[in-house]
């Protein structure tokens, strides 16, 4: 489909996936356009910029056998947009947003532009709700809220593909009048990868609420930059429209970032920091700033973006410039990793911004907030006595040292290492008051009395003081 017959065949150069068109001035910048081979063949591309001289439009497909001489462009839409329909849910799409399950096109209600409609800032709702991950690390100590976008920072290697499978798998909403459904994203990954996100959505379920767009690492990189883009316009006519909660995963976004930079090599611009574009800052805003929640809307969306840190490096600009607009982070540790722990969330270096907004009475429990500053507190104490014993040895230790130091080992083994079981918000707090009840109600400070009163399990404290003596 065309918008016009007009053919540009005025191609003077080829760089990567880019194309240079001269004297097409006329073209508008996001302009979706088709690309006609010699062969009767067509590939599509976008317009990403226009001078009164050129016009870039970065290719979908690979630019292998193009000739300039005999290769043309035509309109086809004036900006990129996608079909939606609630038929959506339950299907896969590739990162174009073209159907690959196999079943029939899509008919869509709307065709709306990638792009998105910003959020006035004064119509945004305060995210308030809690969204259950079915995972302790997080909603016990980093709780999700409906409206947050709360990343999660992973290294090579490290399990973060089966934590995004196992949270799209078990999230969701506390109550059961609310619409709930995830959007999956993931970009630039393997064939391996590809199939075992395949079968996890499909062998759990998961799929029959889910929409999934998947790019892989074998399809053009120009791809990847409008793979979240079209995720995200599914996911805001889920929310705004079928007034739907949304939670929407986005994995990796270190190979969105590497393919941006890739585009900006290819049109020779000024590299900001480690040859990164100096827009990407503005770029990922344009992604991340599409969550949230609209006064007088019922939908709301939920980001849990993903990425590696090349190196682990925690200051490396994508998890700097990630952590600048995001509310938090989940980081992942690769020293809980190679002790076997799974998920290997370490609480000490991760936050919520607005977990207290999401917790406490009607929400989770009135003791959520006060169990958490007491499980951060009593952990903290033990893992700065590791140090302290490497130095001068378990024997120096006072019986209120090793009660921390036990603690903090019994909250690894128990608390963080959960595997793939899900917990409910009041399994998570429940183990959390049986682990703290090894101290004597008075180390528990940070806690109220009538919550030590209720929730306090009195025969483990009686049970560890018993085994002390007799050591």
């Amino acid at each position: 489909m065309e918008l016009t017959t007009k053919r540009y065949q005025s191609i003077s150069y080829i760089s990567g996936p880019l194309l240079f068109v001269e004297g097409a001035k006329d073209l508008a910048y996001g302009a979706i356009v088709n690309i006609h081979l010699p062969d009767d063949t067509m590939r599509g591309g976008q317009v990403i910029e226009v001078s009164e001289k050129n016009a870039v439009i970065q290719v979908f497909e690979e630019t292998t056998g193009l000739d300039l001489a005999k290769t043309s462009i035509s309109l086809r839409e004036d900006v990129a947009r996608l079909g939606v329909s609630r038929e959506m849910i339950g299907r896969r799409f590739s990162g174009l947003g073209d159907p690959i399950d196999g079943l029939p096109p899509l008919i869509p209600e709307k065709r709306l532009a990638i792009i998105g409609a910003p959020i006035n800032p004064v119509a945004r709702q305060r995210p308030q709700e809690f969204i259950q991950t079915g995972i302790s690390a997080i909603d016990g100590l980093n709780t999700l809220v409906r409206g947050q976008k709360l990343p999660i920072f992973s290294g090579a290697g490290l399990p973060h593909n089966e934590i995004a499978a196992q949270i799209a798998r078990q999230a969701q909403v506390l109550g059961s009048q609310e619409q709930f459904s995830v959007v999956f994203a993931a970009m630039g990954i393997t064939q391996r990868e590809a199939a075992f996100f395949i079968d996890q959505f499909e062998s759990t379920g998961a799929l029959a609420r889910s929409v999934v767009f998947l790019n892989l690492a074998d399809d053009p990189a120009i791809e990847r930059l409008i793979t979240p883009r079209v995720a995200l316009t599914a996911a805001e006519y889920l929310a705004f429209e079928l007034e739907m909660q949304v939670l929407v995963i986005l994995t990796d976004m270190t190979n969105y970032c590497e393919a941006l930079r890739e585009i900006g090599a290819a049109r020779e611009e000024i590299p900001g920091r480690r040859g990164y574009p100096g827009y990407m800052y503005t770029d990922l805003a344009t992604i991340y700033e599409r969550a949230g929640r609209i006064h007088d809307r019922k939908g709301s969306i939920t980001q849990l973006p993903i990425l590696t840190m090349p190196d682990d490096d925690i200051t490396h600009p994508i998890a700097d410039l990630t952590g600048y607009i995001t509310e938090g982070q989940i980081l992942l540790s690769r020293e809980l990793h190679r002790l076997g722990f799974y998920p290997p969330i370490t609480p000490l270096r991760s936050l919520s911004r607005l977990m207290n907004d999401g917790i406490g009475k009607d929400r989770t429990r009135e003791d959520h907030g006060a169990l958490r500053d007491q499980l951060y507190s009593a952990y903290a104490n033990g893992v700065d006595l590791r140090k302290l014993v490497a130095i001068i040895g378990e024997e120096a230790l006072t019986d209120r040292d090793r009660l921390y130091l036990k603690f903090s080992e019994d909250f690894e083994r128990r608390f963080l290492n959960q595997g793939q079981t899900e917990r409910s918000i009041e399994d998570t707090l429940t183990l959390a008051w049986r682990l703290l009840s090894a101290f004597p109600k008075g180390e528990l400070k940070r806690v109220k009395q009538d919550h030590i009163d209720k929730y306090y399990f009195g025969d483990l404290m009686e049970e560890t003081w018993r085994d002390k003596t007799r050591v």
